[in-house]
């Protein structure tokens, strides 16, 4: 051949400089609106509290111009109490309630002022206004305006941040009210957070289980890939029928059940639970119906599927640390997400003093710096997807040195460390850029979801049209943009090339494989979409065991769609790493068979299990009739 030899992983540099240097000092800008809100005192404010007129709580204050009861010594008041904890302005994101500064939380409810009076004798922590003696509490005129709000509830501090936060449930009920605005009868919602707090120790142990049958899964996927398809496969039909029967028959059994002697409030909660009952029985027959269906058109599909997880189980099996990599990325993820919240916290409380119409004290930071928040907005998004874009950028290097290993003895002693060390030196820049780009994208889709929401039942029909058709199609881009990224780093990590050249060949390479990328990807995903339904099938069916027999809650149809919704994206995080495999695993496979034919000095890459995947999957679309050019020439696989 007279094509000069093509060898990947050889040539090493760094790729996109600038939009490295670009992004870090957008992080150096992120630091500095940090030390500014640590700086002018947000930290102290935050962490200990301050009352209404701009004293932090366990310290000595200054006093501040025209603003009374400013300037106290609070070093024995070391928290935050509020006369009315409940009464919330989620416009205004704050507690519509005076704070004080006291010495104890009232760990039991407080009926009358006498009690309030009492307490404050005993234990010194005064829960009426500065201006109120305790001696006075129940015989000023003044008391209903300057003490708590009777019943005062039962509190305790909160870890670490100093404020008396209300232990009934009730309050988190009503914030819950002020949130989901569009439930009318508030009763059901108070059954529904009760639910919710009656059943915590259920919903965490479900959430364990959707963890553990996630890694179970993933450990399946390595050492059995041939029967896993059939496995999955006879699982979910087996698992969707079952469910779709004890919904059924759970059904049957409670609008049988005798209803003569309970109470009204039970007979309204029987009667929510049997509605519940019958809405998830309708659901998962419909959602049964679907599934047949869509298995009985891809039946003859499932024998390249088994061919395509055996060679992705061959890399699991090779490089055993991909099964973690979801848990960094969320460590990584989380600590950054607190990082951030934190700096959120410190800016809310960050500025100068300034009194508002009831004459207590706000903090706001005026001029140019009032608008640091959003910097810190656009921060969240670039940052967190530069995250998952490591992620992404690290399992396709590990993969494609895999893949293009010839001899895998010589595979270094760990992969994914060996892809980390390259991303750090040679393709961070790549990766900024291209979690830019989703941010350009994702930005104004959520801008124009802000607006929706905010001229819901405002707008006319054409305008609602128009803002549902923009986020739609900002949301389809998104989708296209992920996926050519993450083919992109796929092709930096096999040429080192920068981000845009990567993109271009990336995309080249994938229409010019258009129906196998059709035939793998869809088969492939579909089955790893199985596997999800599978767990979340089998966590749902769990919880609906035990949430049936288990008496004390009330209604809990809040704490199965929570246990449902976490299995899923538990299962997820773990099976998408898989999917990404999968797709390195063939965008590998295409550049090396445009590269490379079989003949000397030009050997494939590929192994057999991989190669005869190849073949059987052109004869099976050739039988379809939907093309696949057959290769004339015999495919040698690398020498092992």
């Amino acid at each position: 051949s007279s094509k000069r030899e093509w060898k990947p992983l050889e040539d090493r540099s760094c790729t996109d400089i600038p939009w490295l240097l670009l992004f870090i000092l957008f992080c150096i800008g992120m630091g500095f609106i940090c030390g500014f809100s640590i700086a002018t005192g947000a930290a102290a404010r935050l962490v200990s509290g301050y009352d209404s007129y701009g004293n932090i709580c366990g310290q000595k204050n200054t006093k501040l111009e025209a603003i009374p009861n400013s300037g106290m010594d609070h070093t024995q008041r070391k928290y935050v109490f509020f006369l009315d904890p409940c009464n919330l302005d989620l416009i205004n994101r704050k507690i519509k309630s005076v704070a004080l500064c006291v010495a104890a939380c009232p760990r039991q409810e407080l009926k009358t002022l006498s009690d309030v009076q009492k307490f404050a004798e005993i234990n010194g922590s005064a829960l009426c206004s500065y201006n109120l003696k305790p001696s006075e509490y129940t015989t000023s005129p003044k008391s209903s305006v300057l003490c708590p709000k009777l019943p005062v509830p039962a509190s305790a501090p909160i870890p670490f941040f100093h404020r008396c936060a209300p232990v009934n449930i009730s309050c988190y009920a009503k914030f819950a009210e002020a949130l989901i605005t569009f439930v009318s009868d508030n009763s059901v919602l108070h059954r529904l957070i009760s639910g919710v707090m009656t059943s915590k120790e259920i919903i965490l142990g479900l959430c364990l289980l959707s963890l553990v049958l996630s890694m179970i899964l993933m450990v399946i996927i390595r050492y059995i890939s041939r029967v896993l398809v059939w496995i999955l496969t006879i699982l979910v039909i087996l698992g969707s029928l079952g469910g779709t029967g004890v919904l059924w028959w759970l059904y049957a059994k409670q609008r049988r059940s005798p209803k003569e002697t309970v109470t009204p409030e039970q007979l309204q909660i029987a009667e929510d639970n049997l509605r519940a009952l019958l809405i998830y029985a309708i659901s998962a027959t419909v959602f049964t119906v679907i599934l047949f269906l869509i298995m009985l058109v891809m039946r003859k599909r499932v024998a390249l599927t088994i061919a395509l997880f055996h060679v992705a189980g061959k890399v699991f099996i090779h490089l055993p640390l991909l099964v973690f990599q979801p848990f960094w990325t969320f460590f990584a993820l989380v600590l950054f997400w607190v990082y951030w919240i934190m700096t959120l916290l410190f800016l809310g409380t960050t500025g100068s003093p300034v009194q508002n119409e009831q004459g207590f004290v706000e903090f706001k930071i005026s001029g140019p710096l009032q608008y640091m928040w959003w910097y810190h907005v656009v921060g969240l998004i670039w940052i967190s997807e530069f995250i998952l874009a490591c992620q992404q950028m690290t399992v396709a290097g590990a993969v494609v040195t895999y893949y293009f290993t010839r001899d895998k003895r010589n595979l270094p002693f760990t992969p994914i460390l060996a892809s980390v060390n390259r991303l750090i030196r040679y393709h961070l820049g790549t990766v900024a850029k291209g979690s830019f780009i989703i941010t350009l994208v994702k930005i104004p889709r959520m801008i124009l979801m802000y607006i929706h929401s905010q001229l819901k039942g405002k707008e006319n029909a054409c305008a609602r049209c128009v803002l549902k058709s923009c986020i739609c199609c900002l949301w389809c881009l998104e989708k296209c943009l992920n996926y050519l990224n993450q083919n992109a780093y796929t092709a930096t990590a096999i040429n080192s090339t920068n981000f845009c050249t990567s993109a271009k060949d990336a995309f080249v390479i994938l229409v010019e494989n258009a129906l196998r990328v059709a035939t793998i990807n869809t088969v492939g995903d579909f089955m790893l979409f199985l596997g999800k339904v599978l767990i979340v099938c089998s966590t749902g069916l769990a919880g609906i065991m035990l949430l049936n027999y288990q008496q004390d809650y009330t209604v809990w149809v809040l704490p199965l769609i929570i246990v449902c919704l976490f299995a899923f994206l538990v299962a997820h995080c773990f099976l998408s790493i898989y999917e990404m495999v999968v797709d390195v695993l063939f965008l590998c496979f295409a550049i090396d068979t445009k590269y490379n034919d079989g003949s000397p000095g030009r050997e494939f890459y590929m192994d057999k299990v991989l190669m005869e995947f190849v073949e059987n999957s052109r004869k099976a679309m050739k039988e379809a009739g939907k093309g696949g050019v057959a290769d004339a020439r015999e495919l040698k696989p690398m020498i092992k």
